[in-house]
């Protein structure tokens, strides 16, 4: 990686608070209690990292209200910078309300209605110094609206210009977003400034929208829309737009990673008994990114993914449930390596 650079990682988009049910198995509407955690993919990278030992800052924003201010707190006690992170008085900062019903419902509410890091801005990219980072993290959510549309296409701009590596998680939120099939179109127009894609197959489906492809969408108006069609058919269009690497996170299946060459690989992922699966896809990008800051090979940053995956889904929380380095290293040993 570049040895040049002053910082490791930068992570742009949202942040929330999130209020988890502590009444795990129970409905949705029988909830009685909730735990104050943060969230938002952006940050839980940022804090995942962090805790592995990444120098990494977070580009979001925050309003002028108590829960900012606990966003802000709870980061710098995680040792992100917060640096870049400015507050916009005219809004609020987010919130997301979660229920825990395992082994398959996780129902999830925002409340982004005028959410501060929708209010992210040229300026604030401008501000961020991007150049002095090996490496921004760009987010899908991120792209739905602007100013944060416009900021997040220039923070991906300059880093194209200062040889930063960018790499997108397609972070797909059927309901933020007026029409679902915009957000196949606004990622298409920002893949061929990503090195790295990371997605769900549901998110690569969802890439695909609005392209002519023959995919299937049923109920569309709810927040977890069914999208149906053929996978490797969108695989193929996402390489085509000339990034290095796509890697398909899995869940209990690991990782499947596709490189620009041609050639796939799967890596496996790790044994263990779901309590809560949100924010296994960021704790994925965590350990995946420290791998790549550090040089591994393709196969091990995966399994690293696949290992900060494993253990945040036996926890409750998000960026709060993040494993340190000493402890993937250690659940890694114990189910036989890398």
């Amino acid at each position: 990686m570049k040895t040049s650079k002053k910082h490791d990682l930068i992570t742009i988009g949202r942040s929330s608070i999130d209020l988890y049910s502590q009444n795990i198995g129970v409905p949705f509407n029988k909830i009685k209690s909730f735990d104050a955690f943060v969230g938002g993919s952006p940050l839980n990278i940022a804090v995942g990292s962090a805790r592995l030992g990444v120098d990494v800052s977070l580009l979001t924003a925050v309003g002028q209200d108590k829960v900012g201010e606990f966003i802000v707190d709870f980061l710098q006690r995680e040792h992100v910078g917060t640096q870049c992170i400015p507050i916009k008085k005219q809004a609020r900062s987010s919130a997301v309300i979660l229920g825990i019903e395992p082994p398959d419902k996780f129902p999830l509410v925002f409340y982004r209605d005028n959410a501060a890091d929708s209010q992210l801005d040229i300026d604030d990219v401008t501000n961020a110094n991007i150049k002095d980072y090996k490496m921004i993290q760009i987010n899908g959510t991120a792209l739905n609206m602007e100013p944060t549309r416009s900021a997040t296409f220039l923070a991906a701009e300059i880093a194209g210009k200062v040889d930063t590596d960018v790499l997108l998680d397609l972070d797909f939120r059927a309901d933020q977003w007026h029409d679902i099939r915009a957000f196949g179109i606004t990622i298409r127009a920002i893949l061929p400034k990503a090195k790295i894609v990371l997605g769900t197959e549901e998110e690569i489906l969802a890439t695909a929208l609005g392209n002519g492809s023959e995919l299937t969408i049923k109920d569309q108006q709810i927040s977890a829309p069914t999208i149906t069609g053929d996978i490797n058919e969108c695989i193929q269009e996402i390489m085509s737009y000339g990034i290095d690497l796509l890697v398909v996170k899995r869940g209990e299946h690991g990782a499947r990673a596709y490189t620009q060459d041609g050639k796939i690989m799967d890596i496996p992922g790790f044994p263990v008994e779901v309590l809560n699966v949100l924010g296994a896809g960021d704790a994925f990008a965590s350990g995946f990114i420290y791998g790549l800051l550090h040089g591994w090979d393709l196969y091990k940053c995966c399994r690293m993914g696949n290992a900060s995956g494993a253990q945040v889904v036996t926890r409750n929380g998000c960026a709060n449930s993040m494993p340190t380095l000493n402890e993937s290293m250690d659940f890694i040993e114990s189910h036989g390596g890398f």
